[in-house]
Formats: C-alpha cells, structure tokens, sequence
C-alpha cells in the first residue's frame, strides 16, 4: 500500500502505523529526469496579447463590457486533433491592480502552436448562477485543463469573490460549452475544506495513443494543488476532490519552498503534471522571496519554473528536485507589465506533434510560448 492509499484513508477515519517519505535530494538542471529544453520560438511571442476591440454582454453588470482590453495571461493548453487550444484569463478595466477586475476565460485555437485565432467572446465567465457567490466580481482565474480518454476536458480554475480564492471544477466536450461544477473540495470529509482558500492545481497526465490524457493512481484521479505548499488530492470522478492528508489529520505537504532558492516563498503549481519513464514530473512556479531569505541571483519577488519528480508508484514521494529554475523571465515584456519583477507563469501544457508547447503568463500582461522538441528520453 502506498503513501497516496494510506494518507487517503486516514482521511476517511482509518489509522495505522504510517511511514513518512523525506526526499531523496535536490537534482541538477542536467539530469536526464527534467523537462525540457524549452525554448521561446524566435520572433513568435508574446503570442497573445489585450485587445480592445471585443465586446461582451456581461450578465451581472448588465452593461458591454471590453472584457480583455486590460490584460490577458496565465493560459491552459491542450492539444485536440490538428490544433492546439489555449484557455487565457482575461481581465477588463473595471479597476485598478492586481486581483481588482474581472477576469473571464478567452479561447484561442492554433495550427502551429504560435498564430492564435480568438473567439470574440469568452468561453467561461461569473453569471446569474448558482456560482455567482464565489464567481463574481473578482472573476474566473488561472485555468488548468486536461482531457480524460474519452474526449472529455476537466477545467480546474480559481472562483475569485474578492473574499477568498478557491478551486472551482468545469467540463466540455468542446472546450467552448462549458458546465460549472463548482468547489473543487466542497463534499470533502464533511465540507471541513469548502472555505478553505486554494489554488492551483495540475491533474496527472500521461502519454497515451499520441495524446496527453488524464492518468489514475490505485483506481482514483490524481492532482497535485497549491501555492505556498505542494499538496495533493484524489477523485473518483474528477468533480467532488478529497486533499490527501498527513497521520495528523492536516493538509500532507509534498514540498515546500526553500530558504537561499529561487523558489523561497512559493511552489505553485503549473500546468498538468506528466507521467514519464523517469516517474512523474511537475512543473511549479516558484517565487523569490525578498531579503536574505530570496536567492540574489533571481530578481526579488520573480516567479521562475522548477521541476520536482515523484515515485513513479507514489506519487506522494519526491524523489528529485532541480536546485535552478529551467525557465527564467528574459524578455522586456515578461519584466513589465501587471507584475513588474518578472513572471513566467507556466499554467499550459499541450503534447503537439511530438512536440511539448509550454504556454505561460508574461508578468501577468501577455501570452508566452516557449517548445521542447527533445522527448526521446521522456515518454
């Protein structure tokens, strides 16, 4: 029985004698286990960027709004057929700051993973709904999306109320209708996490039949969740997720962010995570902190990507851990922007062609693309 079986059932109310994984060590940037090289194709980004022109009828405020005239960013991606579709949160003018508009998802599709055509309106959005009360006014965040065998997609996105944010589940079949499920964790031990405030989070993945599908670990879904922490939940029917949880009881702590490292405040999670021959890789973002407790050779406050890999049979267990982040912010437009220190923020995954299309948020302004062609050691 392994680590992810155990702590499951202890959330449920059974105990045992409980063995607790450490990892093994952190692993450099070379070894054969990560990810990558990514590179930014020349000349192609930023490959989305605000318009001005689309208007939409917004059901709360009852009034056309420029519903991504402020900013567009931190992109889904999954590869569907001859196309890649990227999901984008959006923002509008409505105020000023961080977290102070409405933001609504946008789709993009694309033949080439870098020329996007855009629908005019978006695809998922707060409404008059069932939801409006963790929805609105502060919008629907920071997608993630992965496709089950059969065709379908599962949302996972952050329901912002300008209280608290939290996970929230959608499904389509199309990746433009979409069903809102709501809280990721509200049937969850009784409710005991419905308030709990949560983000980020990147189902389990893997290559299958030349496509990146959604992989099961026992039986049961698989995600890993999580901003200031790595943790993780299961799901029996990737709509009602139960956090996996320690011998006391509490939320199980995968990895945390590191003191003199690039990722010292935060280990956010990205895109989907991916199951390969090596075990099963996450890609975070991981946040310098400011001051001594910060690596000097990051920007403070920079969000850059890390990779962390777990047991191929435990996906509980880290088992290695880059010490430098793979993917750093270079250009001017991912210093500039929303988010002035610097983001890369990697939210999309799409397997295109034998190819790995990496999208990600430029200092939550732009859309970025950055392609891996080298998968021969991966899958």
């Amino acid at each position: 029985m392994n680590s992810l079986v155990r702590s499951f059932l202890l959330g449920v109310g059974l105990s045992f004698s409980v063995v607790l994984f450490a990892s093994s060590g952190e692993e450099d940037m070379s070894h054969p286990w990560s990810l990558g090289p990514f590179v930014r194709p020349e000349g192609a980004n930023p490959v989305l960027e605000p318009r001005s022109s689309t208007d939409f009828f917004c059901p709360m405020r009852k009034q056309s709004v420029k519903w991504e005239e402020g900013d567009v960013f931190n992109p889904a991606a999954v590869a569907t057929g001859e196309k890649i579709v990227v999901l984008y949160r959006a923002e509008d003018k409505s105020g000023v700051g961080i977290g102070k508009r409405t933001s609504r998802i946008g789709y993009a599709e694309s033949t080439d993973g870098l020329s996007f055509s855009r629908s005019s309106v978006p695809v998922l959005y707060p409404c008059d709904d069932a939801f409006k009360e963790i929805d609105w006014p502060g919008g629907c965040e920071d997608p993630r999306v992965a496709m089950t065998e059969e065709g379908q997609y599962v949302m996972l996105y952050t329901s912002w109320n300008r209280k608290k944010p939290r996970l929230s589940v959608a499904t389509s079949w199309d990746l433009k209708h979409w069903t809102k499920h709501g809280l990721a964790f509200l049937k969850a031990y009784d409710g005991r996490f419905a308030d709990m405030p949560s983000k980020s989070a990147s189902i389990l993945t893997k290559v299958k039949d030349g496509r990146l599908v959604i992989d099961k670990v026992d039986g049961k879904y698989f995600m890993y969740w999580g901003e200031y922490a790595v943790h993780a939940a299961v799901s029996e029917n990737l709509v009602d997720w139960y956090p996996v949880l320690d011998e006391n009881r509490q939320l199980k702590k995968l990895a945390l962010p590191r003191k003199g490292y690039f990722d010292s405040q935060m280990t956010e999670c990205g895109p989907p995570a991916v199951r390969t021959k090596h075990g099963i890789v996450l890609l975070y973002n991981g946040k310098n902190e400011r001051g001594i407790k910060g690596d000097t050779l990051y920007h403070a406050g920079a969000y850059c990507g890390g990779q962390l890999l777990f047991d191929k049979a435990d996906p509980c267990k880290v088992v290695g851990r880059l010490n430098k982040p793979f993917f750093v912010p270079e250009a001017s437009f991912e210093k500039s922007g929303q988010y002035a220190d610097g983001t890369v923020f990697i939210e999309g995954l799409a397997y295109y062609k034998r190819k790995l299309y990496l999208y990600y948020g430029c200092a939550d302004s732009r859309v970025g693309v950055a392609v891996c062609a080298d998968i021969e050691n991966i899958f």
